[in-house]
């Protein structure tokens, strides 16, 4: 046994047992770091009188430790961002199926994983933003973006974005690779600056003029019209936004999701917890807390999520997506998206 593998035992053990005497529980590894999430636990709690204990980190670290753990995992659920991180964790093992008719009655289909070992909770579309006065004519669709006239005028993340990772992903799933790899050169060839920072990094960047046009999830400019976010709820004014590809296939989503982990000793209260996440009170949550679009159909919109307007998504599989996510990243390092 390695010396971090030994570690993890030990602290799995603690958990263990500093929580033997607790009468129902819940053991959750989340990567979410919102502060509104607070309400999904403690209405959870209140409602089911399961105790919630949080190990809180960055996916890929939780992954690994759940990988690390093993069957002596006190995890029951793993709460992740992005279809990318869903998916890694199903090749990783570190999920299970779900056999719930909740799950899948109020959970569309492409949604979720095709063999139903992780969920989507909740939306968020990654779109177009653009500055109205320098840019009249603003592309529509993501093909668009990587026309010649808007050479110089493009800002995005970095390749190892995992936003950036699954809209390519759908781009492949849609029209191919050959296309898809057209589309990434056409991108880095239009890029107004070597990709950095995060969404809001590129819509402050339209602010300050730095470029043209900036790829984004919806999200982060809701939360610019709902709270004073510095640097960009001052110059929201001058953006506009376009939802692609309304005439296609419809404005990339992608997930904030979960699945009950894989050695699970509470399994039974982990598909609790998911099936609740899936309430329209915990919907709504999602969408009032932190901007985002809920998963299930007919739940009430946050203002300002409902003031960027009515859009067509893209219902593709995302189960499908996933699977191209490999292709996705060779093709980000043949074409040189940093």
């Amino acid at each position: 046994m390695t010396r971090l593998q030994s570690t993890l035992l030990a602290t799995t053990l603690l958990v263990l047992s500093a929580n033997a005497s607790a009468a129902s529980e819940l053991n959750l590894y989340s990567s979410r770091h919102y502060d509104t999430d607070e309400r999904l636990y403690s209405d959870f709690e209140a409602a089911t009188g399961i105790t919630i204990n949080r190990i809180e980190g960055d996916a890929d670290e939780l992954i690994a430790r759940m990988q690390a753990e093993g069957a002596n995992s006190p995890a029951d659920i793993l709460l992740t961002v992005d279809t990318s991180r869903l998916e890694r964790a199903k090749q990783a093992g570190v999920l299970q199926a779900v056999d719930s008719a909740t799950l899948e009655e109020r959970v569309p289909a492409n949604l979720r994983d095709a063999d139903n070992q992780w969920f989507g909770f909740s939306q968020r579309a990654r779109i177009i933003f653009f500055d109205k006065v320098e840019l009249p004519n603003p592309p529509q669709t993501y093909a668009d973006l990587a026309k010649p006239e808007y050479k110089g005028k493009i800002c995005t993340r970095s390749s190892t974005s995992t936003y950036n990772q699954t809209l390519l992903a759908s781009i492949v799933t849609h029209a191919g690779e050959a296309a898809a790899k057209e589309w990434a050169a056409g991108i880095v060839a239009n890029m107004a600056r070597d990709p950095q920072g995060g969404d809001t990094d590129q819509l402050r960047a339209v602010v300050s003029g730095e470029c043209d046009i900036a790829v984004s999830n919806t999200y982060y400019f809701a939360r610019a019209i709902r709270t004073d976010v510095k640097g960009l709820s001052a110059g929201r004014e001058m953006i506009g936004w376009i939802f692609p590809d309304q005439e296609g296939n419809g404005a990339h989503v992608n997930l904030s999701g979960g699945g009950v982990a894989a050695n699970a000793p509470n399994r039974d209260n982990a598909v609790k917890f998911l099936e609740y996440l899936t309430s329209d009170q915990a919907q709504q949550y999602f969408s009032a807390g932190n901007d985002e679009y809920p998963t299930v159909k007919g739940v009430a919109l946050s203002p300002a999520i409902e003031s960027l307007g009515s859009f067509k998504a893209d219902e593709v599989s995302l189960s499908e997506v996933a699977a191209n996510l490999p292709v996705a990243q060779r093709i980000f390092n043949e074409v040189g998206w940093k």
